[in-house]
């Protein structure tokens, strides 16, 4: 009895600690739009992987969905700040950067070594000398691809611009839409011109062209088109693609229909659940325009800020650094079939993110994405122009001389 008394007294104990413990947890306040469910399931595990090495912190997570994240950031953030946001870097990051609504973590960056461990998206956070925020994820985007019909007919896979207008030829002469695309929602033609012109024109003329830098009307834009023209003009896009999402383009791909899909790695979930492993689906980097461009990619990379106003920013500096270690980006991208940042993280086992690792590890330059590397409006009237010329080719002036009127009011 006197041994059953004295374990209740010591199990009565340690939760009295604990609940002392917990109710003098410091609490620190993310905001997050991480609610697509694998991402949001990775940032939940991250959150209480956090909570368990840190048990005097206590986490709340707000969690909004992607379109009212972004209107209700700005407001949220000079009005009642929470420690922790997470948002994109590049261009999306600079307005908050000189409205002073970011807090400069370069300190971070220093005492844990990051500009070496983090040294692949180092650009993309770094503003005026200073950082401020931790990438923490990204993904390659290239072109999927139908090894099985690749192989029936006979095609490799194309390294250079010719070698991709031939399959493309030889695919429709077949039957075979050369490429799939949903464009119901306009952003999928982004991935396009971006690539097109990365290829054409190289990394510093497309950053200079998204910032403002460079009209519209410029040939080097023209060229862009030329090769564009290339593959609208003989149908080598499936038909009718302004009545499909990017998911429903992507049964085509499932199902034969197409061969080819300029897209970003989670597609690859999709055709997994469809049956598309390895042995009938690869991958491979847009092909070569010009020899002497090097190769840039696109990889959109996600990130994590204190705001300026943030009520707790000693225990958001130590939430940062965690979310900057090799072990727990590790974790997160196996969840989100994503990469790491950091380059001490293990090496991924998955045969796509092998192959974009690969990819992103020698790129010229990492592009965020047509709708990260320009303004808003500038984007919204890229998506409408870049629908148009898809559907139209022959409204290709107007298109662009639209985009110029924009470029131009948007960057006076």
């Amino acid at each position: 009895m006197e041994t059953r008394k004295k374990l209740l007294r010591a199990a009565l104990s340690a939760l009295a600690a604990a609940m002392a413990l917990h109710a003098g947890a410091a609490t620190l306040v993310i905001n997050t739009d991480t609610s697509d469910q694998a991402v949001r399931t990775a940032f939940d595990a991250a959150v209480k992987g956090f909570e368990a090495e840190n048990p005097d912190v206590q986490v709340k997570v707000n969690r909004f969905d992607h379109d009212a994240y972004k209107t209700a950031i700005r407001n949220f953030l000079t009005a009642d700040a929470p420690d922790v946001v997470n948002w994109y870097a590049g261009h999306k990051m600079e307005p908050f950067v000189k409205a002073g609504l970011f807090e400069d973590v370069s300190s971070l960056w220093a005492q844990n070594g990051l500009n070496d461990k983090l040294k692949s998206a180092l650009g993309e956070v770094t503003l005026d000398g200073k950082q401020w925020g931790i990438p923490y994820t990204y993904y390659q985007w290239g072109i999927y691809y139908r090894k099985d019909i690749f192989a029936k007919l006979g095609i490799e896979p194309p390294k250079t611009w010719q070698e991709l207008l031939d399959a493309c030829a030889k695919l429709k002469a077949n039957g075979v839409a050369p490429f799939v695309i949903g464009t119901k929602e306009p952003w999928t033609n982004l991935a396009w011109f971006d690539y097109l012109d990365l290829r054409t024109n190289g990394f510093t003329f497309h950053m200079a062209l998204t910032s403002g830098k460079v009209p519209f009307t410029d040939p080097h834009v023209q060229a862009v088109f030329d090769h564009w023209d290339q593959l609208v003009k003989p149908g080598y896009f499936m038909a009718n693609h302004a009545s499909y999402t990017w998911q429903e383009a992507a049964t085509w791909l499932a199902q034969g229909k197409g061969a080819m899909y300029l897209m970003g790695n989670f597609v690859v979930a999709p055709m997994k659940q469809a049956g598309l492993g390895p042995d009938k689906l690869g991958f491979m980097p847009f092909p070569t325009i010009d020899s002497s461009v090097p190769d840039a990619e696109e990889a959109p990379i996600e990130t994590i800020h204190i705001p300026a106003k943030a009520k707790n920013k000693a225990d958001a500096r130590r939430f940062l650094v965690y979310m900057a270690r090799a072990d727990v980006q590790s974790k997160f991208g196996e969840a989100t079939e994503e990469l790491p940042v950091n380059r001490d993280a293990p090496a991924p086992t998955d045969p796509y993110l092998q192959a974009g690792a690969a990819l992103l590890a020698k790129a010229d330059g990492l592009s965020q994405f047509f709708d990260r590397d320009a303004p808003p409006e500038l984007t919204q009237a890229a998506m409408d122009g870049f629908e148009r010329y898809m559907l139209k080719p022959s409204s290709r002036p107007d298109v662009l001389d639209r985009l110029e009127q924009v470029r131009q009011r948007v960057f006076k």
